[in-house]
C-alpha cells in the first residue's frame, strides 16, 4: 500500500478519561458552562488544537470505560455485541499492539486505569511494556483505613455505600505529599520517560492512558481555583448517584461542579508537561497523535452526576477529539465519525492498511487528506452497564 503520509512512523494515543468536551476552552469558547462556576482553562489542550485537525462530532459506540476501549484497541463496534466485558482470546479480538508489535513496532501502555487490570481483562495484551499506576479510584490497592477522617468528605445524607468508596480512595492516596505524587503527573512523566528511553527504536506505539478527571475529584490546592472560596461544607470529591437535589444543596452542587473543573484544568497542565516532551525529544515531527476521551461526565445538568443508563446527553457522549501528524494544517471538521473508526485510520496513515483484517470501523483518512468532508451518515450510541 502506498503511504500517503511519509513523514509518520510512530503512534502515540492519548485517552484522557471523562472529558468533556465543553470543558475544553477551545470547543467552548472560554465560556462558563454552569452558573457560579468560572469557565475551565485548558491553555495545553488549546495548543494542542491549534496544531491539529479538531473534530466536533467523533463519538463512542458503546459506554462507558471497557467497551470504548475495545472499540480503540480493536477497531470493532460493542454496541450492541459487546458489553463490560475482556478483551477475548486471539485471534478473536486482534489488538493495535499485536498487529503493530508484527510490523516491527515496540509498544507501551502508561496507564492508572484499574479496570483494564481486572483479572481476565486483557487489555494489557500485546505490549511489550506496560506501566500500571496503582491506587486510582476503588483499585483495590491498600486495605489500611484512611489516615483522613471520611466526615470531612460526604455529607449526612451520603449512604454507607458511598462513604466506604471515599473512605477506599483516601487510603489509596493518604501518602501523598506533592503535587507530583497525584495521578496525572505520575502518568504524563511516566509516559515522556517511555518515550524516551525507547527512542531509540525505529517506530513506537505508545497508549497513555490517563484515569483523571474521572471522580473522584480532588485538585491539589493551585488548580482548587474553581470553587467558590466562600464554601465551608465537606469536601465532596465523589458526587453520589441519584437526582442531586435529594442529597445535595445548591452550593454543593456547585462546588462539586468546580472540583471537576479543577481536575480537568491540573490534566491539562501535566498534558502540556508531555507535550513539552514529545517537541524536545523530535517526536512532534515523526508521530501521528491521536487525543481523546472515552466519554464525558454527567454534572447534574439533568438532575444527576455520574453515568448511567438515563444520562444519554450531550455531557456524557460528547468528547474532545484531535488528530495531529506532521505537516497537517490546523482546521476544525464537523464531520461524523465513531471511535472503531480509529485503529483503521492509524493503520492507514501508517502504511499499513487494515494489516488484512476484517474490521467494523472505516478509515477516515480522506477527512484528514481534505479528499472528503464527510464520512458517515449518523453515529450509534448506548451505555452497557458495567459489571465489576
Amino acid at each position: 500500500m502506498t503511504k500517503k503520509f511519509p513523514d509518520v512512523k510512530n503512534f502515540i494515543l492519548i485517552i484522557i478519561d471523562s472529558l468533556r468536551q465543553d470543558h475544553v476552552s477551545f470547543y467552548n469558547k472560554g465560556r462558563p458552562v454552569f452558573d457560579g462556576v468560572p469557565a475551565c482553562r485548558t491553555p495545553n489542550l488549546d495548543a494542542f488544537a491549534k496544531r491539529s485537525i479538531v473534530f466536533t462530532n467523533a463519538y463512542p459506540c458503546g459506554l462507558p470505560t471497557i467497551p470504548v476501549r475495545t472499540e480503540l484497541w480493536t477497531g470493532q463496534y460493542t454496541l450492541p455485541y459487546r458489553p463490560w466485558r475482556p478483551l477475548l482470546n486471539y485471534p478473536l479480538d486482534i489488538t493495535a499492539p499485536e498487529i503493530l508489535a508484527r510490523e516491527g513496532y515496540v509498544n507501551g501502555l502508561i496507564t492508572d486505569t484499574y479496570h483494564l487490570f481486572k483479572p481476565n481483562m486483557n487489555f494489557h495484551r500485546g505490549f511489550h511494556a506496560f506501566r500500571w499506576i496503582r491506587g486510582q479510584e476503588y483499585d483495590a490497592y491498600k486495605s489500611s483505613p484512611p489516615k483522613r477522617r471520611v466526615e470531612d468528605y460526604v455529607n449526612e445524607n451520603y449512604t454507607e455505600r458511598y462513604r466506604r468508596l471515599v473512605a477506599r480512595f483516601l487510603a489509596n492516596t493518604d501518602d501523598f505529599k506533592s503535587e507530583e505524587d497525584y495521578f496525572p503527573a505520575r502518568v504524563f512523566k511516566e509516559a515522556a520517560e517511555w518515550l524516551e528511553e525507547n527512542r531509540v527504536h525505529d517506530k513506537v506505539f505508545l497508549v497513555v492512558d490517563s484515569f483523571d478527571p474521572h471522580e473522584p475529584w480532588d485538585p491539589p490546592p493551585r488548580f482548587d481555583t474553581y470553587t467558590d472560596p466562600s464554601y465551608t461544607g465537606p469536601r465532596l470529591i465523589l458526587p453520589m448517584g441519584g437526582m442531586a437535589k435529594d442529597w445535595a444543596s445548591k452550593e454543593e452542587v456547585r462546588y462539586i461542579r468546580g472540583l471537576y473543573a479543577g481536575e480537568v484544568s491540573f490534566v491539562d497542565h501535566w498534558f502540556g508537561y508531555f507535550m513539552k516532551r514529545l517537541e524536545e525529544l523530535g517526536y512532534m515531527e515523526d508521530s501521528l497523535i491521536i487525543l481523546t476521551a472515552d466519554h464525558g461526565h454527567p454534572l447534574a445538568d439533568h438532575g444527576k452526576f455520574l453515568k448511567g443508563t438515563d444520562r444519554m446527553y450531550s455531557e456524557l457522549f460528547k468528547v474532545p477529539f484531535m488528530v495531529y501528524y506532521p505537516g497537517c494544517e490546523h482546521r476544525v471538521t464537523d464531520a461524523l465519525i465513531q471511535f472503531p473508526d480509529v485503529l483503521p485510520t492509524a493503520l492507514e496513515i501508517l502504511g499499513l492498511g487494515n494489516n488484512a483484517r476484517a474490521m467494523q470501523g472505516k478509515s477516515f483518512v480522506k477527512l484528514l487528506t481534505g479528499e472528503a468532508t464527510e464520512h458517515r451518515d449518523a453515529v450509534i450510541m448506548g451505555y452497557h452497564e458495567a459489571e465489576e
